[in-house]
């Protein structure tokens, strides 16, 4: 007989990392860090971009941490190729000293967020939980700042946004998370989800950061 309360539902399925990296004992401690925590599961870890490839086809992974200077190629440069063979995987780029330069171009190759190597990895493991849950993995602050920087093309205006997607779209351009949207909505965090899912598939987004970089482009929020 069931205790009062309980439910029959099965606990969600544990996060799946896959981590990318060329400094080998610095993959396998991430790893093993990750691993260690009950909801993560790495799944995979590899030095290159040709390794990344075959895990991703064969491992499934939910959420790749990729650093952005690999010994066949640079990681930013392979999101794109990253996410034709797996759409729905979030890409969050390592990094050890990255310019804006570079996170520009990650964000608009479909990057979930950015990771310092030196954060802390609590900082890590709470980005690599943002990321499956669909939130951008970057500061508000940082946000703030790379978002002048993105190319605007001139017309514009593609996309068919709804009034309540537009709104929401102008706070994500602030750095707010699903939660922060729904509090100042007054909306359920699951349909602040919704409707982010429904303007990154008008815009043709992997990630809130690649939505955020169209919509600039487009001339859809103002990028301050």
């Amino acid at each position: 007989m069931s205790r009062p309360g309980a439910t029959d539902e099965p606990p969600p399925a544990p996060v799946r990392v896959l981590v990318v990296d060329d400094h080998q004992m610095f993959a396998a401690s991430l790893a093993q860090a990750l691993g260690a925590e009950p909801d993560l599961r790495v799944v995979g870890q590899t030095t290159s971009i040709a390794g990344a490839r075959d895990l991703l086809a064969s491992a499934v992974p939910d959420v790749v941490l990729l650093d952005h200077r690999l010994p066949d190629g640079d990681g930013v440069g392979a999101i794109a190729e990253l996410h034709r063979i797996r759409p729905s995987a979030k890409v969050v780029v390592l990094t050890a000293s990255a310019t804006d330069r570079v996170l520009v171009a990650a964000m608009e190759a479909g990057a979930a967020g950015f990771i310092a190597k030196t954060q802390r990895l609590e900082d890590l493991v709470a980005g690599v939980r943002a990321a499956a849950q669909g939130e951008s993995v970057v500061s508000a602050t940082l946000l703030s700042r790379l978002l002048p920087r993105l190319q605007r093309r001139s017309g514009g205006g593609g996309a068919d946004l709804t009034e309540r997607e537009q709104e929401i779209l102008d706070l994500l351009a602030r750095g707010m998370s699903n939660a922060e949207i729904a509090a100042q909505l007054t909306l359920s965090v699951h349909t602040v989800r919704n409707h982010v899912a429904n303007l990154s598939a008008k815009l043709g987004a992997h990630s809130k950061l690649e939505a955020l970089s169209i919509a600039v482009r487009e001339g859809l929020v103002d990028a301050g």
